[in-house]
């Protein structure tokens, strides 16, 4: 279990994140939303021992994290920021290699080759494994990554805006392939994201930030509220249900004059635009 207790940063006399305490349900899927400059990827930075807080703590299994080594929390641990770009040529499995160093510490064994090798196979990347990282598609790029942390086979994963750069496509596919690592892995996933609806088709648990405080957090169900989201991201919002679900329109014409709860008519119209 992750647990953050009364984080509180700031960057000089900016205050990013202010007595954040939260605790992360295991083996689901965590999504952390706010508009930009609420302390989210700080947040994530945090946790992970990235940054250092100025007061608070951060338990990894009812361990503080200032009491573990470096590699102890990188075999427990591990993340993926939104600034995902390597300096060096890099082949696909030299990168998956990357993600078994905390266990091989430069000598690889029997058991890391495997390691890499079932994290190539489950992201479905064999048959590419050979090709370079500037030469891939960016939903193959950040597949590649995913199997990078998939080696370093830790019980967490924290996961900085994984959807940026990609279409919608690509974006949903990696959602899907993240569902599965908490199914059929048992992982558990922390990651920062921006489009509420998808967060709320994929995620089992949402935390909203806004000015570096919790607002809100719960079920994906529960956190699709107008009320909630429109103190988050200062917006009107129209939250409206379709098929058994949940979704968040933004056009503000819709928002006004249909109000909170507009008929299936208008939710069909604003599809097809």
């Amino acid at each position: 279990m992750i647990e953050v207790k009364n984080i509180y940063q700031a960057y000089g006399e900016q205050e990013v994140l202010k007595n954040v305490s939260i605790t992360i349900p295991e083996e689901k899927i965590t999504a952390i939303i706010g508009a930009n400059g609420a302390g989210k990827s700080t947040l994530l930075g945090v946790i992970s021992r990235l940054i250092k807080q100025k007061s608070g703590d951060v338990f990894l299994d009812q361990k503080n994290i200032k009491d573990m080594h470096n590699n102890e929390i990188a075999k427990t641990l591990s993340i993926l920021k939104q600034a995902n770009t390597m300096m060096i040529r890099l082949t696909i499995e030299e990168l998956v290699t990357f993600g078994r160093f905390p266990h091989h510490r430069s000598r690889l064994k029997t058991e890391d080759v495997e390691k890499i090798n079932e994290a190539l196979h489950y992201m479905d990347l064999e048959d590419i494994k050979h090709k370079y990282l500037d030469e891939l598609s960016g939903g193959q790029r950040q597949r590649a990554f995913i199997a990078m942390i998939l080696a370093q086979d830790t019980k967490y994963i924290l996961l900085d805006e994984p959807l940026n750069n990609l279409d919608i496509k690509y974006a949903i596919e990696m959602m899907m392939i993240l569902k599965r690592l908490v199914t059929d892995l048992k992982k558990t996933i922390v990651l920062v994201m921006h489009d509420i609806n998808i967060a709320a088709a994929y995620a089992d648990y949402i935390i909203a930030l806004k000015d570096g405080q919790v607002i809100e957090e719960g079920s994906a169900e529960y956190m699709m509220d107008k009320n909630i989201l429109d103190i988050v991201f200062n917006h009107n919002f129209c939250i409206a249900g379709f098929r058994g679900k949940k979704i968040c329109l933004y056009h503000n014409d819709i928002a006004y004059e249909e109000g909170p709860n507009p008929p299936l008519k208008i939710i069909q119209d604003y599809f097809k635009e």
